[in-house]
């Protein structure tokens, strides 16, 4: 009997056919998707905790998970990020109390899913089954809106349906409204628990709308603190907040107008500029600059809205980082490039620990491999013209002092979008 297998080395024993396959050597690494924005936004239905929603599922299931309806006001907001984000990480607050009621000399009890003011919405209708008067009609409204209807014979037949739980005895009845339900507060404390519960999420953007400084401040040290210590490129917008630096955008045009733009610079491809986007959101603010102070405003870091014959426009698609330097000149302050640099750092990151940490040598071989790995990255943001004037000459994979330690260094040159035209033209 022939033996065989794969093997590793040529020392086998027994005669038989070792055969391997393998894949063909390929890229490993692509261009990471963006378009996450985390946001912190209290709706009164909560359950604690992280939940995330794609654009998809705030269309179809907007009542199911957040307790309104999708064109309801309270939603708002999020209809704004969604006009270009494809999903929100997003957190409700800790879990409030829950709307009750009992009916039946107390032999009867209702209690909300979830916790929080919203849950004072609800009301159950209970109605003799016309086809069998043994079961009964168990029909829940949110509002105006009726979210199930369920036929059951006992308490302990109806099934969870997100917004109510219900034990005893059932009787018919014309409705039963929930009450006390309460929200927990959204102080300091809670957006500290938020940031802390998204640390470890990926996002592209995390967005804050409130007034208070100490809570922007808060914002805005959480953002340099993980772009700068933990290599995580996120970006943060606020509203009127002189950060001066490239992870925060100062929107100071109007306060409503920081949930659309977080939203599209999530969503914004790194091949995409958002200036002289278009606004196309729900809201109305009276915007009217001159000249004078868009320049100003643009000096000052500022992302700002103009009024383009009643059409409103960014500006620029820049952040708040106005203390240019030798190290980050000013074209640190364009969006546009910090996003191309953002996916460079995160990409790379996320290629080599995935793909070389703990798992490919670091010698000649190793490194030659990771080197081609970068090389075919870079030239993928070409072909997307998020870079321009790479060259393969310019980067060099070398191994570090220690003998894990591999450096890599190279040049790369960002593209913009066209902003500024200057021309001459000669009339003879």
């Amino acid at each position: 009997m022939a033996a065989g297998g794969t093997f590793v080395i040529t020392n086998k024993v027994l005669p038989g056919a070792y055969i391997n396959f393998i894949s063909k050597a390929r890229a490993l690494g692509n261009v990471g998707e963006r378009g996450t924005v985390a946001f912190a936004y209290p709706t009164g239905w909560s359950d604690g905790g992280l939940i995330s929603i794609s654009a998809e599922e705030f269309q179809t299931d907007c009542m199911s998970i957040l307790g309104y309806d999708y064109t309801d006001e309270k939603m708002k907001p999020l209809r704004e990020l969604f006009l270009n984000a494809k999903s929100v990480l997003l957190y409700r607050g800790e879990e409030g109390t829950a709307a009750t009621a009992t009916e039946n000399e107390e032999q009867l009890n209702i209690t909300a899913a979830k916790g929080g003011s919203r849950g004072n919405s609800i009301r159950v209708v209970i109605s003799s089954d016309v086809d069998n008067e043994d079961k009964y009609v168990i029909s829940t409204y949110m509002g105006d809106t009726l979210t199930d209807s369920q036929t059951v014979t006992s308490a302990e037949e109806f099934k969870d349906n997100g917004f109510i739980k219900l034990s005893g005895e059932l009787a018919p009845t014309a409705g039963i409204s929930l009450s006390g339900g309460s929200d927990s507060a959204f102080t300091g404390t809670t957006y500290q628990t938020f940031l802390s519960l998204i640390e470890a999420e990926s996002f592209t953007t995390v967005l804050y709308d409130g007034e208070d400084d100490t809570t922007k401040s808060l914002f805005a040290s959480f953002t340099k603190r993980l772009r700068d210590d933990e290599g995580s490129k996120i970006t943060c917008v606020l509203y009127d907040k002189a950060a001066d630096y490239e992870g925060v955008i100062n929107v100071t045009t109007a306060k409503e107008l920081v949930y659309f733009t977080a939203g599209a610079n999530a969503g914004a491809e790194i091949n995409e500029s958002l200036t002289n986007m278009v606004y196309g959101g729900e809201y109305t603010p009276s915007v009217s600059y001159t000249k004078a102070q868009l320049k100003e405003a643009i000096q000052k870091g500022e992302f700002v809205y103009y009024n383009d014959f009643g059409t409103l426009r960014v500006l620029r698609d820049i952040n708040s980082l106005v203390s240019v330097s030798v190290d980050k000149n000013s074209d640190f302050c364009n969006n546009q490039v910090i996003r191309v640099l953002d996916s460079i750092g995160n990409d790379i990151a996320k290629i080599f620990n995935d793909y070389y940490l703990g798992k490919v040598q670091n010698d000649a071989l190793g490194r030659d491999i990771f080197r081609s790995e970068i090389i075919e990255y870079c030239r993928k943001l070409m072909s997307m013209r998020a870079i321009d004037e790479f060259s393969s000459e310019d980067l060099t994979v070398e191994k570090g002092q220690e003998k894990g330690d591999v450096i890599v260094s190279f040049y790369v040159m960002p593209t913009a979008a066209m902003e500024k035209l200057y021309m001459t033209c000669i009339v003879e």
